[in-house]
């Protein structure tokens, strides 16, 4: 069953209100829908939005901290006030008699929400956290801010008051932060900033520039009220007399801003909406030229940003029930229930490493960029290896995104910076300056990142029908190709995208990716002979032997002399999507069988040496396998994710198996990477833009005008 958003409370809401009827007095377990995640999505909008709540705090919601992804605690509360009793709804803690925790009844998550139901009596309230995906409009997809809606049913002439407030946590730099306010066109923002913070500077993974914002609007049915001071005090004046006294004192250390809205009376239900986001005017250093936001093409100051985004509410809504439905239909449509509870589950964290730029001087909207930070690891801007694992989300959505992501690397290159024969590994060693690496060192990767390239750059005309684009970089490409075809085989001790692993010579996968690499170039240009050497290569990996075991049962992790060694193959899956027929069936087929033998209690690990597994890869072959080893590799993961024995924002790479000693179903290192827009490899195999294209039907929009380009807002500047 899924959702019939007609309201924002949804299926949780009836549900509570059951619950509340059946046990009044007492909490009664959470009821979590459709799954227990690890964590659920708050305001996961880019790398310095990325808002979450571990799952094991949900049944104690009132008090519960959520988090930046880097697990950092986040001051964000949430009260409402029902006929003169304060309820803690979020994050207020030491509650006494003027503020009582609300009763946890529901937990559910869909593409771009995450709603929870709370009780007060024989009041419902339910909180629902929404970060729209809108990939094709660059405007909503680019602001910096995320909703978070009040909503309350069951009141019966009860007086009711909501409030929410946040602080100097959000600015990356808790001492020395400034707080500013406005009031206009009945829109509330507040603003917190650090001061004297440091372009493009970070700690822990925070941005330690730029503002943190949390804004509402009154409405016709409540009015506004503010406040900034201490946090006791702030809260206390809510709790006491449902708003707040319109003062602004100076930020101390427990300092805290806080709105609030009164509904007064209610008959019907009713709802009230605040945004809270992250704002860098100069949000990316590239080349030494500052990049900034694509919204502010429009709205260049963050209030009237604000204002839009809140204004901007019900069309963005609208949008996200459309893609709520469709993504969870198609999905389940493709490989069941559990498969489309995993990707549900991705797609916010896929798009909340990503930021949408156009030039801070000019502000052309022709000029647009995107950029991505490779979380959890060495924080690289528009890793190569990162795109690569993460674009059959995009594939689906707007492929769009694979050329936005390519083209810093791209022009960089084709100036001749980067003078080594392969591809560069990424833009800079840290998020967010994508300054390059003109001293030629940067981690080296030549087999997979150009492969990768290649395979991007076929999948991007293949979805869209650019030729153009390719074309104006063949010769560089090129280049890239023959580099394949001269190391492709031979292959000197190098790393692959798990780096994790260690460097290897001759390794089977690599030599697989560099067949299809070649491949792909010979069917992006039309030049033949780089299409039979392709064939020739995996002819040579598979047919003739070298990279399979005698038997043929399945790819050796190296060759020669190694073929009891294993390491999954998922660099098959480019030339199963883009139906390239590199590898012949067999390839594929031995597999079905292999992968059986080799299964752990959460999956298939990376490869015979390790006991962890990567869950974008294994998503990815499981693309190239028949139904039933399919859903196996599916049912593994949605394992992993439900176990109840992690609280990361979904962690790519995690222990598959207990026989090296470890303890399986836990996650290593990583969180909330990008990377899990591969987890939509099944649904890729639909078509391109086939989740897009749905959407577009739901909301009926005419598909010939339904692409959003920036030339298109251009006309409107």
């Amino acid at each position: 069953m899924y959702l019939d958003f007609t309201t924002n409370l949804g299926l949780s809401s009836l549900l509570a209100t059951v619950l509340s009827v059946l046990t009044p007095n007492k909490q009664a377990s959470v009821v979590h829908q459709p799954v227990l995640p690890p964590s659920y999505p708050l305001a996961v909008r880019s790398p310095y939005l990325s808002t979450w709540v571990p799952s094991n705090q949900v049944g104690r919601l009132p008090e519960a901290e959520p988090q930046f992804w880097t697990g950092q605690n986040l001051t964000w509360s949430i009260m409402a006030r029902v006929d003169g009793q304060a309820y803690s709804l979020m994050n207020v803690k030491g509650s006494d008699k003027f503020i009582r925790p609300a009763t946890v009844r529901s937990a559910e998550y869909t593409a771009t929400h995450s709603l929870f139901t709370l009780t007060t009596g024989t009041v419902t309230i339910t909180l629902d956290f929404f970060s729209p995906i809108s990939p094709s409009d660059y405007l909503r997809q680019s602001l910096p801010f995320s909703y978070l809606t009040v909503s309350i049913s069951g009141a019966s002439s009860n007086n009711v008051q909501i409030y929410s407030s946040i602080d100097k946590s959000w600015t990356g730099k808790s001492e020395s932060t400034s707080c500013s306010f406005l009031y206009a066109n009945s829109t509330a923002m507040y603003s917190l900033r650090s001061e004297n913070a440091i372009p493009y500077s970070e700690e822990s993974d925070m941005a330690t520039w730029g503002e943190a914002v949390l804004a509402s609007q009154s409405t016709l049915n409540s009015s506004l009220s503010y406040a900034s001071g201490e946090r006791k005090d702030v809260q206390s004046q809510f709790a006491k007399t449902g708003k707040l006294n319109n003062a602004n004192q100076l930020l101390t250390t427990g300092g805290i801003v806080g709105i609030a809205h009164d509904l007064g009376f209610l008959v019907n239900a009713q709802s009230v909406t605040f945004a809270v986001g992250h704002v860098r005017e100069e949000s990316i250093n590239y080349l030494g030229r500052p990049y900034t936001g694509y919204y502010r093409a429009l709205y260049p100051r963050t209030e009237q940003a604000v204002a839009h985004f809140l204004n901007d509410y019900p069309d963005a809504l609208r949008e996200s029930h459309a893609l709520d439905l469709e993504m969870a239909k198609q999905a389940a449509a493709v490989a069941g229930q559990k498969y489309a509870d995993i990707v549900t589950l991705s797609s916010r964290q896929a798009y909340a490493g990503i930021e949408i730029t156009i030039p801070n001087d000019t502000l052309n909207t022709t000029d647009v960029l995107a950029f991505i930070k490779e979380l959890s690891s060495d924080g690289n801007i528009n890793t190569v290896d990162v795109i690569m694992p993460a674009f059959p989300i995009y594939y689906i959505l707007d492929p769009n995104y694979i050329r936005l992501l390519l083209e810093p690397m791209m022009r960089y290159l084709a100036a001749g910076r980067w003078r080594q024969p392969y591809v560069i590994h990424d833009m800079g060693s840290h998020y967010p300056n994508a300054v390059g690496h003109d001293s030629q060192q940067a981690e080296p990767m030549p087999i997979e990142e150009c492969g990768n390239l290649l395979v991007l750059v076929l999948a991007y005309v293949r979805a869209t029908g650019d030729t153009d684009w390719a074309s104006q970089y063949t010769e560089l490409l090129q280049g890239y190709a023959d580099y394949l075809v001269d190391n492709g085989i031979n292959i000197a001790e190098q790393l692959s995208s798990n780096d994790a692993a260690g460097p290897l010579a001759n390794e089977t996968n690599l030599a697989i990716k560099a067949a299809v690499g070649i491949k792909a170039f010979g069917e992006l240009t039309g030049f033949s002979e780089y299409s039979r050497v392709g064939d020739e290569r995996a002819e040579l990996l598979f047919s003739r032997g070298l990279g399979v075991d005698a038997q043929k049962t399945h790819f050796a992790l190296q060759y020669p002399g190694k073929p009891a060694s294993w390491k999954i193959p998922y660099n098959l899956y480019p030339d199963v999507l883009l139906d390239l027929r590199t590898f012949p069936k067999a390839a594929y087929d031995m597999g079905n069988t292999f992968f059986e033998s080799v299964r752990a209690e959460y999956g298939v690990p990376l490869d015979d040496r390790q006991d962890w597994a990567k869950s974008d890869w294994n998503m990815w072959l499981a693309g190239t396998l028949d139904s039933t080893t399919r859903d196996e590799f599916v049912d593994d993961l949605w394992k992993y994710m439900t176990n109840g024995k992690h609280h990361w924002p979904f962690s790519d790479r995690y222990i598959a198996t207990s026989a090296k000693g470890g303890r399986s179903g836990v996650p290593v290192l990583c969180r909330a990477r990008p990377t899990v827009g591969g987890h939509f490899a099944l649904l890729a195999l639909q078509g391109p833009r086939c989740l897009q294209q749905a959407v577009y039907r739901r909301l009926g929009v005419v598909e010939e005008e339904s692409e959003y380009d920036e030339m298109s807002l251009s006309s409107e500047l």
